[in-house]
């Protein structure tokens, strides 16, 4: 199969297209034709060494943890799907080696679920790890109808998600975001304010906040817990969150959570904006659009 590989930690400028083998499958696996694959900042962060104290990383390295596509090959215990499925996926494994960005890809089943019928290939595979850390940030603080929650970078991959999960589950969204995104805001259901200098006071004409969730970091968490009870805010940006009372956290692949993103996608209630779709031989130029912070939405590879 064709891919894109890393024969050590590197850059953009590392990245290889080249030949490797077929993925095995395991018991309680699937083979996974990749129609698309998105791209996230962990995958270059990681490409740099970022999580080496974290993760085992083996070479030649195929990034990527977000995948849609059509099972191919079925394991020998993975009766929950059918060769001919359509499914979408956070396929990360207990080490890191063989990802999304190429024509093949093996995953454990209850890493996926079924594709979303009302998205597109590009727009499937921008749900998974962005959606899913999303979903999880709003179960850990407890977010239900009629709760007003403060959402950090709104307007962000993961932000844009929460917003709509929120508005889905009945609660009022403050977000917070550059003024450039305050319709997009709007257009999500959220009542849009300027990050920066000035925050705290901004957020007092808001009226009450019961939760609040941090996509950015820096001071986000600090000025959270001037509004909110410590164990109502939450971060994935920043660690220190658990020692102020509050959570940190790291996702998980869950097929049921993604079974759960994917109705509320086909109830209308969840949408992707893809900002920009490339060839999976120009995934340089993808991390480099991914690094530059300058886009809106997903940026998806497809295959």
């Amino acid at each position: 199969m064709k891919a894109i590989a890393l024969q050590k930690y590197g850059s953009a400028d590392d990245l290889q297209l080249i030949d490797l083998p077929d993925p095995k499958v395991g018991p309680a696996e699937v083979l996974i034709r990749v129609k698309a694959a998105a791209v996230n900042p962990v995958d270059w962060k990681l490409a740099a060494g970022g999580l080496d104290a974290l993760m085992e990383v083996r070479f030649p390295l195929v990034p990527g943890w977000d995948v849609a596509g059509v099972v191919e090959k079925v394991g020998l215990d993975a009766g929950e799907f059918a060769v001919g499925d359509e499914v979408f996926g956070y396929i990360r494994k207990d080490w890191v080696q063989q990802g999304a960005y190429a024509e093949l890809a093996s995953a454990n089943v209850r890493m996926l679920a079924k594709k979303p019928r009302s998205l597109d290939w590009a727009q499937a595979a921008g749900v998974p790890l962005a959606g899913q850390t999303a979903y999880r940030t709003l179960k850990r603080v407890g977010v239900r109808a009629d709760d007003t929650v403060l959402i950090h970078a709104a307007a962000g991959g993961v932000g844009s998600f929460a917003t709509q999960i929120a508005v889905a589950l009945g609660a009022r969204v403050i977000g917070t975001a550059s003024e450039r995104n305050h319709d997009y805001l709007r257009s999500l259901g959220a009542e849009p304010v300027t990050y920066g200098e000035g925050l705290a006071e901004r957020l007092r004409t808001a009226g009450g906040i019961d939760a609040a969730v941090d996509f950015v970091g820096g001071d986000a968490v600090e000025v959270s817990l001037e509004f909110v009870r410590p164990d109502r805010v939450a971060s994935v940006a920043n660690p220190e969150a658990e020692a102020r009372g509050g959570h940190y956290v790291w996702v998980r692949p869950d097929g049921a959570e993604l079974a759960e993103l994917a109705r509320l996608a086909d109830e209308g209630k969840l949408t992707v904006h893809v900002d920009k779709a490339l060839p999976l031989a120009e995934a340089a130029e993808a991390w480099r659009l991914s690094q530059s912070g300058r886009t809106r939405g997903k940026i998806v590879l497809t295959v």
